[in-house]
């Protein structure tokens, strides 16, 4: 079989790409190793930027998150109990945050790809992108004991950290920058009303908490951790507990605990891998970056990433020109950084680290002040947190 690109991953980068392309009348077929019910099971994040929802209306797939999604246009800092909102409209000049769970993003792209009948893989075996160096690259995989073969222009790695796609670069000119955090993150999602409409993200003596949601009645809470936890060893009891004592009174008396539909650890780390363009073949998401989840960038970054490849792509077929293939590892590289820098900084001024000095606590302690006083540092704050422009 032959397509235009060929897109190996089917969460929401790969997804995304998809349907933009489909709208530009680009062929496209996805590949995935797992199937379409382990893709949905993910919990992951749920803080949109509002490029990102522009990007799913332009795909055509944006209205049921424009009719569903929490609008947010501030959040509150909490550092030793004296709280501060960071207002994102007012400082970013107009600009917000839109709540919409990830699970809920791809269930959008996932139904759109089925109504329109376009090529989708799922449980493909032993897939593998090859001849990335040469005009004519393709991929074969693997499906119900029969292999086959898709020959293409372009491949996009859409198949994160432990996709084929990075791995059959990462030993040749892939260079990677990596940073691991001593500490983790361990997450409840539960069906109770969050504790406040807005985000709150709380620095405490006791380590960090993060007061989430996913919905009006759906709540995502995180209190940080050590990397040797292990989650069979809290009960949603402890966790409600440990929140609380993390929160300023008057909030920790507003939360509402249930059962956990779910708990997990999650580990913190920044990496970025360059380039991200191996020839025909191009990393987007999680296979050339990750973020700690701090500011909310993941899903964000992917999407961005997103949008300059398919502008390269399309710029190829419709006015024939190279300029943006070659130029797309430059760009999402520049944003990548940026946003690295961001989570890099709000995950270091909002937890405790192992080793922190009374020192070090002053200087949180500093960070805060000027971000409570110095409009232009709540500023810089609130427009990374929305979004830099693509």
């Amino acid at each position: 079989m032959r397509t235009q690109v060929a897109i190996i991953g089917s969460g929401p980068s790969g997804l995304l790409l998809g349907q933009l392309l489909h709208t530009a009348g680009i062929d496209a077929i996805i590949l995935d190793r797992v199937s379409k019910a382990h893709i949905l099971g993910r919990i992951r994040a749920g803080v949109l930027e509002e490029g990102t929802a522009a990007l799913m209306d332009q795909a055509g797939v944006g209205a049921r998150l424009r009719r569903e999604n929490l609008p947010h246009d501030g959040f509150d800092l909490v550092f030793d109990d004296e709280v501060h909102r960071i207002d994102l409209f007012k400082l970013s000049g107009g600009k917000r945050v839109h709540v919409y769970g990830q699970t809920e993003l791809t269930q959008d792209l996932m139904d759109a790809r089925e109504a329109e009948g376009l090529g989708t893989h799922y449980e493909a075996n032993n897939v593998r992108p090859h001849d990335i160096d040469t005009d004519n690259p393709y991929v074969t995989f693997e499906k119900d004991g029969t292999e086959h073969r898709i020959d293409c222009d372009f491949i996009a790695g859409c198949d994160g950290y432990h996709g084929i796609c990075r791995k059959v670069v990462e030993d040749g000119p892939m260079q990677t920058f990596e940073k691991v955090y001593p500490f983790g993150w361990l997450g409840l999602l539960a069906d109770v009303p969050p504790v406040h409409h807005e985000l709150i993200y709380a620095n405490h003596d006791r380590g960090f908490a993060l007061c989430s949601q996913r919905s009006e009645t759906r709540s995502r809470y995180y209190v940080q951790c050590a990397v040797s936890e292990n989650v069979a060893d809290w009960t949603a009891e402890m966790f409600w507990d440990e929140l609380r004592r993390r929160l300023p009174d008057e909030t920790a008396q507003k939360v509402t605990t249930g059962p956990a539909l779910e708990m997990s650890i999650a580990p913190l780390r920044s990496l970025v891998s360059e380039p991200m363009r191996y020839g025909r073949m191009f990393l987007a998401g999680d296979a050339a970056h990750i973020v700690p989840p701090t500011g909310a960038k993941g899903l964000n970054l992917a999407a961005s990433d997103v949008h300059y490849l398919f502008e390269a792509v399309r710029e190829f077929y419709f006015e024939k020109s190279q300029a943006g293939i070659d130029a797309y590892s430059r760009k999402a590289l520049h944003r990548v950084w940026n946003a690295e820098r961001f989570s890099w900084w709000m995950t270091s001024v909002m937890h405790r680290f192992p080793d922190m000095s009374a020192f070090d606590r002053r200087i949180q302690r500093s960070e805060f002040y000027q971000l409570t006083h110095s409009t232009a540092a709540s500023t810089a704050l609130a427009e990374n947190y929305v979004g830099l422009p693509y």
